[in-house]
C-alpha cells in the first residue's frame, strides 16, 4: 500500500454522542433491545434453518436438491448485498428492519399455507429461502450500521461479544434444538412459532431509542486511495472517533455521491484497506466452508448416521453451544492469547467442522467438531466487528457492511452449492475433504498478515 501523505478535506465533527436519554442510559438501553432483538429473529432462524432442510429431505433424496434450498436460503448475500448497505447509508435503519420483518411475515405465512394444503415442493421450499434470505441481509446489514450509532465506543466490545453470543446460541443452539422438537410436534407448529417470533421483534424496535440515520459529516469529497493523514474518521487511527486520528486506512467519502458509486463506495474502502481485506477473503472461506456444511449435513445425518429431526437438531445445536462458550470467554482469551489468536481460533475450529466426516460420522466426534466450529467463529465475529466499527466511519458503516458481507458471507451459497456437485460426483467424504483444503489454504496469510501490530491500530 502506498505511503504518501495526502491531506483530507476539513470536515465538521459529527457530535461526539447523543443528547441523555431521560429513559436510561442510551447505550444500556440499546445494547438491552438489540440483544432482545437478536434473540428472537435468530431464534426463528433458527428454526428455519433446520425446517427448511427437514421439508426437503421428506420431498427427495437427491443431495443436489436439498443443497439447493440452502442455497437459496444464502444465496441473496450475493446478489443483494451492495443495494441493501447503500439503503442503510440512506434511509431509517429502524425501518428497513421493519420492512425486513414484513417480508419474513409473509414469506412464512405463504410456506404455512402450501404445507397446510400438502401443495410444498422443493421449487416452494427454494423460493421460500431465498425470500427469507433477502430479509436477513436486510436486517443483518441494518443492525450492524446501527450499533455504532447507537451504542458508545467504551461500550461496544462487550456489546458486540452479547450479541453475537446470543445470535449463536439462538440461531445455532436454542433453535435447531427448539425447531427438531416442534418439527416433531408439527411442521405448521413450528412454522407458526417462528411467525409469532418475527412479529415480535418487530415490535420490539419500537423500543430503541437514538437516531437511526447515518451522519454525513461533509458535502465535500475525500479521497478514495490508500494513504495516511489526519481528519476525522480516517480510518484505522489512534485518537477519538470523532477527533484528528493518524493511520493507514482509506478515507471514504461522506457526502451523497452519484447513485452508481454509492454502490461500489463499501468495496473500495474494503479493497484499500489491507486488514480489512484480508479478514474478509479469509471469511469467504469460511462462510463457503460453513454453508457447505449446514446444506450436506442435514442429509447425511439421516442417510449416514440415522438421525431424525429432533436428534439432528441436537447435533446442530452444539454449533451454539461452542458460540455461546465462545461469548463467555471472549474477553478473557482476547485478554490473554491476545485478539489475533482468539481469531486464529475459528480458523482452526472450522478446519475440525470439515475433516471429521472425512474421518468419522459417529455422532459424538461430529458434534464435538460442530462445538469448537462455533466457539471460533464467534471469537472472530467479535473480534472482526469491533475493528471494523472502531475504522469504517458511520456515513459509510452500511455500504462497507455491505460489501464485507457480500465477499465474506457471500461465500456461504458459494459452499452449499458446490458441496452438492461434489457430493452427487464424488460422494460427501471427498466433498468435505475438499473444504477442509480450502481452510487450511488460509492459515499462512493469516498468519503472514493479521498480525499484532496491524490489529492493536484498530484498538
Amino acid at each position: 500500500m502506498s505511503t504518501r501523505t495526502r491531506p483530507v478535506k476539513k470536515t465538521e465533527a459529527a457530535p461526539a454522542s447523543d443528547p441523555p436519554d431521560p429513559r436510561g442510559t442510551p447505550g444500556t438501553r440499546n445494547t438491552v433491545v438489540l440483544l432482545a432483538l437478536t434473540a428472537v429473529t435468530n431464534l426463528a432462524d433458527g428454526i428455519i434453518k433446520i425446517a427448511l432442510p427437514v421439508l426437503a429431505t421428506g420431498i427427495t433424496d437427491s443431495p443436489g436438491q436439498v443443497a439447493a434450498v440452502a442455497l437459496a436460503l444464502t444465496l441473496p448475500w450475493l446478489l443483494v448485498s451492495l443495494p441493501a448497505g447503500v439503503l442503510a447509508d440512506r434511509a431509517d435503519r429502524r425501518r428497513l428492519l421493519w420492512l425486513a420483518g414484513g417480508i419474513r411475515l409473509l414469506a412464512i405465512g405463504w410456506l404455512i399455507q402450501t404445507v397446510t394444503s400438502d401443495s410444498t415442493t422443493i421449487g416452494t421450499l427454494a423460493a421460500v429461502g431465498a425470500v427469507l434470505g433477502t430479509a436477513e441481509v436486510i436486517a443483518q446489514t441494518s443492525e450492524t450500521a446501527l450499533i455504532p450509532a447507537l451504542v458508545p465506543r467504551a461500550e461496544r466490545e462487550r456489546a458486540n461479544a452479547w450479541i453475537a453470543g446470543v445470535e449463536t446460541a439462538a440461531n445455532e443452539f436454542c433453535g435447531p434444538m427448539i425447531g427438531g422438537l416442534l418439527l416433531t410436534a408439527g411442521t405448521g407448529i413450528a412454522l407458526g412459532s417462528t411467525w409469532v417470533a418475527y412479529l415480535a421483534a418487530a415490535l420490539l424496535l419500537l423500543l430503541l431509542t437514538g437516531r437511526f440515520r447515518a451522519v454525513r459529516t461533509t458535502k465535500d469529497e475525500a479521497p478514495t486511495e490508500p494513504g495516511t493523514g489526519t481528519g476525522t474518521e480516517t480510518g484505522t487511527g489512534t485518537g477519538t472517533e470523532t477527533g484528528t486520528g493518524t493511520g493507514t486506512g482509506t478515507a471514504p467519502r461522506t457526502g451523497r455521491a452519484p447513485r452508481a458509486r454509492e454502490f461500489t463506495e463499501g468495496l473500495r474502502y474494503l479493497w484499500h484497506h489491507r486488514l480489512l481485506r484480508t479478514t474478509t477473503l479469509i471469511l469467504t472461506v469460511l462462510g463457503a466452508s460453513w454453508g457447505a456444511w449446514l446444506a450436506l449435513m442435514p442429509l447425511v445425518a439421516k442417510e449416514t448416521m440415522g438421525l431424525d429431526a429432533r436428534q439432528y437438531g441436537i447435533v446442530l445445536s452444539a454449533l451454539g453451544v461452542g458460540g455461546l462458550a465462545g461469548t463467555l470467554a471472549v474477553t478473557r482469551i482476547n485478554r490473554l492469547l491476545g485478539r489475533r489468536w482468539a481469531m486464529f481460533a475459528d480458523l482452526l475450529g472450522t478446519l475440525a467442522m470439515m475433516a471429521v466426516p472425512v474421518l468419522t460420522t459417529q455422532v459424538w466426534a461430529v458434534a464435538t467438531a460442530a462445538f469448537l466450529g462455533g466457539m471460533g467463529g464467534t471469537l472472530w465475529t467479535v473480534n472482526s466487528r469491533l475493528i471494523a466499527q472502531n475504522t469504517v466511519p458511520d456515513a459509510l458503516m452500511g455500504r462497507y457492511s455491505s460489501a464485507a458481507r457480500l465477499i465474506g458471507w457471500g461465500g456461504m451459497p458459494i459452499g452449499a452449492g458446490l458441496i452438492g456437485v461434489l457430493a452427487e460426483a464424488f460422494g460427501t467424504q471427498v466433498a468435505f475433504l475438499v473444504f477442509a483444503a480450502a481452510v487450511a489454504a488460509t492459515i499462512p496469510p493469516f498468519l503472514r498478515i493479521v498480525t499484532t501490530d496491524e490489529l492493536r491500530k484498530s484498538a
